[in-house]
C-alpha cells in the first residue's frame, strides 16, 4: 500500500511542478539559509519560493495567531528552475526550490559574513549569511535542537505536536544551561572561535523561525542542517531522522577535516545510537558526547550506545541538565 501511495504522491507532485514551471511566479523570493565553509570552498544555501503577499501579519499573542503563523511557514510554493547567481557562479533551484552555490575560499576573515546573491529573472538581491570557520579553532560542536536546546517534548507525539503548532518565538522555552554551555564551548567567553553547527529533524520551513528563537534567547549562532519534508521518487514525505542526522554529521566533519568535534543531543529521539555510529565512522574525530535526558529519561536503547562510546575512549555525559558540564574546560 505504501509504495502505491508513494507513486501517486510523486505523480501529483510532478504535475504540480510542471504547472509551476510553465507559469513562473511574479513574486519570487529567495529565502537564505546559513552557509558554511570547507578548507577550499564557501557554501551558500537557500530556497526559491513564491512570495505570498496576501497574508497580513498579526503580532498579537494568542494560540489562534500562533497556529496561523506556524501554518503559514508550511504553506509555501516552491519554485524550481530559477537561476541564482553570485558573480559568475550560478545554480538552478531544484524541484523543492533548494539551491546551493559554491565559491572558492580566498582566506576571508573568520566569523560571519554575507554573500550577495541575485535572482536572475527578477534581479532581486538577497544577502545570505555564511560562517567562515576560523583557522585558530580548537574544535567544533554539533548540537541537536529539539529537547537539547529548545524544549519540544519530542518523546511524546501529542505534546510535541501541540508545542510545535502553537508556539511562538516568544513562548518557546530555551534551556539556560544549553545556552551557557554552547557559549563556553564556542569561546564567546574566552575569545576563541570554535564553530557550532546544528543538526535537527525539524523541516527547513522552520529555519527562519529557529533563527529568530535563537537570537531572542542569545543562543550561539551557527549553520543549521534541517530535514527535507518533500516528496520525490526516492523517498515518501521525509527521510528517516536518524539517516538525516548521520548524513549531516558526516557533512560537517568532512567540511572541517582538521577539527575534532563534540556531539550534543538528547535521549528523546535516541541520539546516543546516532552518535555512537558517528564515533565508529569517524575514529579519533569525536572528543565527547553529551546527552540531555528529558521526560522519561533513558532506556536501554540509549544506555548501551553510551557505554559503547565510553569504551572507545570518548568522554560521555548524560543527565537531566547540562549544569555539571559548566565547570569543565574543553
Amino acid at each position: 500500500m505504501k509504495p502505491f501511495m508513494h507513486s501517486i504522491a510523486v505523480r501529483a507532485e510532478t504535475i504540480l511542478d510542471t504547472i509551476q514551471k510553465n507559469a513562473p511566479p511574479e513574486n519570487l523570493r529567495l529565502l537564505p539559509y546559513s552557509g558554511y565553509t570547507t578548507p577550499d570552498k564557501i557554501i551558500i544555501r537557500g530556497r526559491a519560493l513564491e512570495a505570498d503577499t496576501s497574508r497580513a501579519s498579526n503580532d498579537t499573542p494568542s494560540i489562534v495567531n500562533d497556529l496561523a503563523a506556524m501554518a503559514a511557514l508550511f504553506m509555501t510554493k516552491e519554485v524550481r528552475g530559477e537561476k541564482i547567481s553570485i558573480g559568475n557562479t550560478t545554480a538552478i533551484s531544484d524541484e523543492e526550490g533548494y539551491y546551493r552555490l559554491e565559491l572558492p575560499r580566498k582566506s576571508p576573515l573568520p566569523g560571519w559574513t554575507k554573500a550577495v546573491v541575485k535572482a536572475d529573472r527578477t534581479g532581486d538581491i538577497v544577502h545570505h549569511p555564511v560562517l567562515i570557520t576560523s583557522e585558530t579553532a580548537e574544535y567544533g560542536v554539533i548540537s541537536d535542537i529539539d529537547d537539547t536546546i529548545m524544549q519540544t517534548r519530542a518523546w511524546s507525539t501529542r505534546k510535541n505536536l501541540w508545542t510545535s503548532v502553537t508556539g511562538s518565538v516568544g513562548s518557546r522555552y530555551i534551556y539556560p544551561d544549553a545556552t551557557t554551555l554552547l557559549k563556553m564551548m564556542a569561546g564567546s567567553m574566552s575569545g576563541r572561535k570554535n564553530p557550532v553547527f546544528y543538526v535537527s529533524s525539524s523541516p527547513w520551513n522552520l529555519h527562519g523561525f529557529l533563527d529568530a528563537v535563537f537570537m531572542a534567547n542569545g543562543v550561539v549562532r551557527g549553520p543549521k542542517f534541517l530535514r527535507d519534508f518533500g516528496i520525490d521518487p526516492t523517498k515518501m514525505i521525509t527521510e528517516e531522522p536518524s539517516l538525516h542526522k548521520a548524513e549531516a554529521i558526516d557533512t560537517v566533519l568532512a567540511a572541517n577535516p582538521d577539527l575534532p568535534f563534540y556531539l550534543i543531543g538528547d535521549s528523546g529521539q535516541h541520539d546516543p545510537a546516532i552518535y555512537r555510529d558517528a564515533v565508529l565512522r569517524h575514529p579519533g574525530r569525536i572528543r565527547g558526547v553529551f546527552i540531555r535526558t528529558p521526560g522519561p529519561g533513558m532506556d536501554e536503547d540509549d544506555r548501551l550506545p553510551l557505554k559503547e562510546i565510553e569504551a572507545l575512549g570518548v568522554k560521555i555525559f548524560a543527565g537531566a541538565t547540562f549544569e555539571p558540564l559548566l565547570d569543565n574546560k574543553f
